[in-house]
């Protein structure tokens, strides 16, 4: 029966960041920087939240948009975090996690032959939701501009066919942003164009020497904006898959149908906890941060002192590490690393072919992880030098 299967699915391949991540799990003896899991645990009133819930039995399904009481906490809080105003009747959607949220976004604004600009190297879960609208990826080469988009770059590759806009930051794998001013520059341009812009903005809490700004704030450009942000890296909620979309409410109804279709409603349980997590400023959501600011300016030292270069990450969990100076492809690197010193982290080929070359490490683990993982890496780098001196 193979045969009969879809085969745009069948061409899909499962992201390199998983199939290593996976592989690498099992063993104890490898120190893991692959996945960008939170290393933290839940806050506890969260925790609690989600319990009273369960003692509470809401176990039924909820509005398929979510708890009212979720999505007014959810507008609150973009407001008072990021000057975005969103009515909580009609133009936000509760998701099962920003992952379910970028797949209804892509369903409800993508037909077949419709091209959305990617900025690259790039996180590579967006490819195949794309694909499986039958529209067309196209991959933009940022690396010489600081792994940022740019007007000129989204000029570069505008075609009549092109349907959106894809800004994904702070970024996986470089953790760069978007300050205003370069915002500003890319509203200018795509202002008042027939163009979407899907705003992918999961790492907005984590950002470090300078606030996140949302392209969608900006005047005039909330109609063509869909925000797309959760709560799995902000709050150590991964598991709990709660995710949310703010749209204009004439998008966010033909969203809403692609949602309750896909999964009726996200999990009951869980929005009551994300209520908790969202109706006030939890202190354990800025340790948090304040302590991904430390481990970032820690690994970035290291890698400085290493030889080779990176950019220095604004926000995320993740330092993408050029690998030029080794003389290696990103392929040989990860795999000898894994067998020489017991450390894995992705290579760059994951984010787009404009990744080869680089490798990506997640700071999303604890201090002392870090410290002799960076102790390991720096050896074998060491080890590559001796090599090519002798």
């Amino acid at each position: 029966m193979e045969h009969l299967l879809n085969p745009i699915v069948k061409k899909i391949s499962i992201s390199a960041i998983r199939d290593i991540g996976n592989k690498v799990d099992q063993d104890p003896s490898i120190i893991n920087f692959t996945i960008g899991k939170p290393d933290f645990v839940t806050p506890d009133s969260i925790l609690e939240a989600g319990k009273r819930a369960i003692d509470e039995r809401k176990i039924s399904y909820t509005h398929n948009a979510g708890v009212l009481e979720l999505r007014q906490a959810v507008s609150d809080f973009v407001k008072r975090h990021y000057q975005l105003m969103y009515d909580p009747e009609d133009e936000i959607l509760i998701t099962t996690g920003a992952s379910e949220g970028l797949d209804v976004a892509f369903r409800t604004i993508l037909e077949p032959g419709d091209e959305v600009i990617l900025p690259a190297p790039i996180y590579p879960g967006y490819e195949p939701l794309i694909r499986m609208c039958n529209a067309v990826p196209v991959f933009v080469d940022t690396r010489k501009n600081d792994c940022k988009i740019t007007p000129q770059l989204i000029k570069e590759n505008l075609t009549e066919k092109t349907k959106c806009v894809l800004l994904p930051y702070p970024s996986n794998p470089t953790g760069t942003i978007l300050n205003m001013e370069e915002l500003e520059e890319i509203a200018n341009f795509l202002r008042g164009k027939d163009i979407f812009i899907v705003s992918d903005e999961i790492y907005s809490e984590l950002t470090y020497d300078v606030k996140h700004v949302s392209i969608a704030s900006l005047p005039g450009m909330k109609d063509q904006c869909i925000v797309v942000n959760g709560l799995s890296k902000s709050h150590a909620m991964t598991g709990w898959r709660v995710g949310y979309t703010l749209a204009p409410r004439s998008v966010t109804k033909e969203m809403f149908k692609v949602h309750a279709y896909i999964c009726v409603c996200a999990s009951s349980i869980s929005q009551y906890a994300a209520i908790e997590a969202l109706k006030q400023d939890l202190p354990e959501v800025e340790i948090m941060r304040q302590e991904y600011k430390k481990r970032r300016d820690f690994i970035y030292d290291c890698i400085m002192d290493m030889g080779l270069d990176a950019i220095k990450p604004d926000g995320a969990f993740y330092i993408f590490v050029s690998i030029e100076k080794t003389g290696l492809k990103s392929n040989e690197f990860i795999n000898q690393l894994v067998e020489k010193e017991k450390v894995a982290v992705i290579p760059g080929y994951g984010f787009s072919e404009y990744g080869e070359g680089y490798i990506r490490l997640s700071y999303a683990c604890s201090m002392e992880d870090l410290k002799e993982g960076m102790r390991r890496i720096k050896r074998f780098v060491d080890s590559l030098k001796e090599v090519k001196v002798n």
